[in-house]
């Protein structure tokens, strides 16, 4: 297994981008475990934080620990039921921004390398082209030096590590990555990756609902 660095989570104080009856959308911070790990000392995490205020919050999905952005709750079973049917599906809509190393040529693309987890250095990821699940990155480059570029990424599958993967095998690991960069590309304060832009169905009404929240790198 790959060591892990300790978890020490930010105390931002939560910050809720949307709230109804039905659901709850927050921005998480980078350094915070979605929902708690084994062990007392990784209890605190998004899922406990947002069920101090919303004592009914169930789980619909996660994000990577180092990965910033938004996530959605439900309110009641029948919401998360339903919302968990729509990531299933492949019904929702992700929009990711992610900083990564060196200069990206091709401006738009589609990344399809099926995935598996990597057993003897679990947690991480690789691709597996005879045993791994099918795994589909879209991207657009929004600007590029010869240092780096900034690219946003669509995720088509929701495959554990996908889009840290992904731009590995492009030979543009995504900046400050605690688990797949090297040298240079890993001296960063934090993963530079962020989930922008979240897009659901209502569970009750069914309208289109978009949740979004700005990068901070």
């Amino acid at each position: 297994m790959v060591e892990i660095t300790p978890y020490d989570p930010p105390q931002d104080p939560l910050e809720i981008l949307h709230e109804d009856s039905d659901i709850i959308a927050v921005n998480k911070p980078s350094g915070l475990l979605s929902v708690p790990g084994r062990g007392e000392h990784l209890a605190d995490c998004l899922i406990t934080r947002v069920q101090a205020a919303f004592p009914q919050a169930l789980l619909v999905h996660r994000l990577d620990r180092d990965t910033s952005g938004v996530m959605v709750f439900g309110q009641t079973p029948h919401a998360q039921r339903h919302l968990s049917m729509q990531f299933e599906q492949r019904k929702t809509r992700k929009t990711y921004v992610a900083r990564v190393w060196g200069r990206m040529e091709e401006k738009t693309g589609t990344v399809d390398l099926p995935l598996i987890v990597d057993w003897p250095n679990r947690p991480l990821q690789m691709v597996d082209h005879e045993n791994g699940k099918p795994a589909v990155t879209e991207y657009r480059v929004l600007k590029a030096t010869d240092a780096e570029s900034r690219v946003r990424l669509f995720p088509k599958t929701g495959r554990s590590h996908q889009l840290r993967v992904h731009m590995l095998a492009l030979g543009h690991v995504i900046l400050g990555d605690p688990l797949y960069a090297e040298g240079a590309a890993r001296d960063f304060d934090r993963l530079m990756l962020h989930s922008e832009e979240l897009r659901i169905n209502h569970p009750e009404s069914g309208k289109g609902m978009g949740f979004r929240a700005k990068a901070p790198f």
